[in-house]
């Protein structure tokens, strides 16, 4: 069977929210940095005043997720950043409601999560790997772009960790000509040649 379409182009104009945070995370890697700063205590710090920033969205979406599946039988529980037994950073949101409870199953999590030996922190659910499929109209397609682009954008992630980040030619060579200098901290060179490879 081929799959093969033609794809819409993309409209002329901004980069769309998604893809600047991916560039930005592609920047990170190639720089050596995390927000400008290079040092774990720096980047924890940065951790740290991020997790208020996105406190009132994970709680909205878990609320959302209450009122439209769980009858408003869910509470939301939130513990702020905590320091894992590892070293690592985190901090979660979980929607619990008594059948989840009963079961013995995990809540709804979302997670914001500095590992120890990570360069930068991530975001994650508990069991994120699939999402179901069930569009049968147009609106209910177009309804599913933001979804769609949370896919693809975690997908070009995870690649991005079985390579590196110059598997991303924005990252390497932007269209507009204006290649970033790598870091102060970055082991990598001009055109993201590493300098153990020249």
């Amino acid at each position: 069977m081929n799959t093969t379409t033609s794809t819409p182009a993309p409209a002329a104009g901004p980069v769309t929210a998604h893809v600047g945070s991916l560039l930005r995370h592609f920047g990170d890697l190639r720089d050596g940095t995390h927000g400008e700063v290079s040092s774990r205590r720096d980047k924890e710090a940065l951790f740290a005043a991020t997790v208020p920033l996105l406190d009132p969205y994970a709680r909205q979406v878990l609320a959302e997720m209450n009122t439209q599946l769980l009858h408003d039988t869910g509470e939301v529980q939130a513990g702020g950043v905590q320091r894992t037994p590892d070293g690592s950073l985190v901090a979660r949101w979980a929607l619990t409601w008594p059948e989840q409870r009963e079961t013995g199953i995990d809540p709804i999590s979302l997670i914001a999560y500095f590992g120890r030996g990570f360069h930068h922190p991530h975001l994650r659910g508990a069991t994120v790997a699939e999402w179901p499929l069930n569009v049968f109209t147009e609106e209910q397609a177009a309804a599913e772009v933001p979804t769609l682009r949370a896919i693809a954008a975690a997908d070009l992630h995870n690649l991005v960790f079985q390579r590196d980040f110059r598997i991303v030619p924005e990252v390497v060579r932007p269209l507009d000509g204006n290649a970033p200098a790598p870091g102060p901290h970055s082991v990598y060179g001009v055109n993201g040649v590493k300098d153990e490879d020249k």
